[in-house]
């Protein structure tokens, strides 16, 4: 049986290396003469070139579309036409018409090792047929063009988020050949990538696009690098409908409690949660559109954060006011207030009223004698010392002045009616938000 086995596996590959060999000469003798002959002897595993110097690859790019630019994920996806162009003298013929391939031949040619830098995902379209494009001509020159589409990443940067502008790019580099090898270069310099005129993108506008050439440096060595730099400038009318107005609408909306009169605390409340809760569904609204795990610090959080303060604000401004209409005498009881006011600062400054009236009458005495004594009367000794002890108590009289001052105008802060809060709202938050969105816009749109 392990005799059996072993000269079936046997007769299995000389039958499978028959067909093989089968298979290429018939495809020889499928090509063309002129090919035929180019074929002969033709190594498609050594480059061109190969131990004279470099071989120079040409390269352009078309862009057929952009489909999507994602922020969650940090990428974009394109269609692009891939064209390379490069000479290689194994191919030269007589005449002065180039030949036309069929992609499939590609196969039979050396072709080179660019890749996607940066590519997350792409591939190569095959309806009806794999999407080449082989053309040789007369001096060698050989044109291979593809049709790939492809996911590259692109690094944003958020912070100024919907009024971003964003710089993508799209590397191509050689895999196995370094810069002894292969040499990268643009056919046309920034004129090699083209079809951006008629691009229509759907958040984005495009404002620049440049190319550039490089090499990547790795451990195993230096590699030809190209680039292909586009500038993209976000679309801000959308976001200025969808979050823009209806938080700065929230924000006026709450701002209608204070021409509501004081005593309607449902109606106040109501406003004042439903603002509230309104607003903070619509600020969870726009983070889901990003990532979660983003720690940018986005413009337009800023603003929703700034327009939630306002209408907290506004809550906690009707707080305070119902608090003080609790706590505030009626005008019957206007005048006993006012007394026992008056009557509570004397007790908290009862030293300085003492000691204010002791130097009262102590400077009463002392003009009482100076009208009744001559200049040649002495005065007593008593009164000398009442008068000496008079010039402490006048320094602790100015210090206890001072202090009632002071007291006077922190009083001063204290509203006497509640009902001056409100007023006093109805400029101060709207002056305010304009101020803010002054600085805003222009922060973000100029800086």
């Amino acid at each position: 049986m392990h005799l059996c086995s072993s000269v079936g596996s046997l007769l299995l590959t000389l039958f499978i290396s028959r067909s093989m060999d089968g298979s290429v000469t018939s495809t020889e003798e499928i090509l063309p003469p002129t090919i035929q002959k180019l074929m002969k002897g033709y190594n498609k595993y050594l480059r061109p070139f190969f131990g004279n110097g470099p071989v120079a690859v040409g390269m352009s790019l078309d862009i057929a579309s952009i489909d999507t630019i994602s922020e969650i994920n940090m990428d974009y996806t394109a269609t692009i036409f891939l064209r390379q162009r490069w000479t290689d003298e194994r191919l030269c013929f007589d005449g002065n018409k180039s030949l036309s391939l069929d992609g499939r031949l590609v196969e039979l040619l050396w072709v080179p090792d660019t890749f996607i830098v940066d590519s997350k995902k792409s591939f190569l379209h095959d309806i009806t047929v794999e999407n080449r494009l082989i053309r040789i001509f007369p001096n060698g020159t050989v044109l291979y063009a593809l049709r790939i589409t492809t996911t590259v990443a692109c690094n944003m940067d958020l912070t100024k988020y919907p009024m971003d502008r964003q710089t993508c790019t799209l590397q191509l580099e050689s895999w196995g050949y370094n810069v002894k090898d292969v040499v990268f270069y643009w056919t046309r310099g920034n004129q090699s990538v083209s079809g951006l005129d008629h691009l229509q993108l759907a958040q984005y506008t495009l404002e620049d696009h440049y190319t550039s050439e490089s090499e990547a440096v790795y451990e195993t060595g230096n590699y030809p690098k190209l680039i292909f730099h586009f500038k993209l400038k976000r679309s801000i009318l959308y976001f200025i409908l969808e979050t823009y107005v209806p938080s700065s609408a929230l924000v006026v909306l709450s701002w209608v409690s204070f021409w509501i009169s004081q005593s309607s605390v449902p109606a106040r409340i109501c406003i004042g949660v439903t603002t509230v809760l309104t607003m903070t569904t619509l600020m969870m609204g726009a983070r889901t559109s990003l990532p979660n795990a983003n720690c940018f610090i986005k413009a337009i959080d800023v603003y929703l954060g700034i327009c939630f303060s306002f209408i907290f604000g506004a809550l906690i401004e009707y707080a305070v006011a119902h608090f003080c209409t609790l706590h505030q005498p009626n005008s019957a009881n206007a005048y006993m207030y006012g007394q026992e006011m008056q009557e509570r600062e004397d007790e908290m400054n009862g030293v300085a009223t003492s000691i204010g009236n002791h130097t009262l009458r102590a400077r009463k005495r002392e003009e009482m004698l100076s009208r009744m004594g001559s200049a040649s009367n002495p005065i007593p000794s008593e009164s000398k010392e009442e008068i000496n002890s008079s010039q402490p108590q006048t320094h602790c009289t100015k210090c206890m002045s001072t202090a009632r001052q002071i007291v006077r105008c922190l009083n001063c802060c204290k509203v006497e009616n509640p009902h001056y809060i409100d007023n006093y709202s109805r400029r101060t938050f709207p002056l305010s938000f304009i101020m803010i969105n002054l600085l805003y816009w222009t922060y973000y749109l100029y800086f």
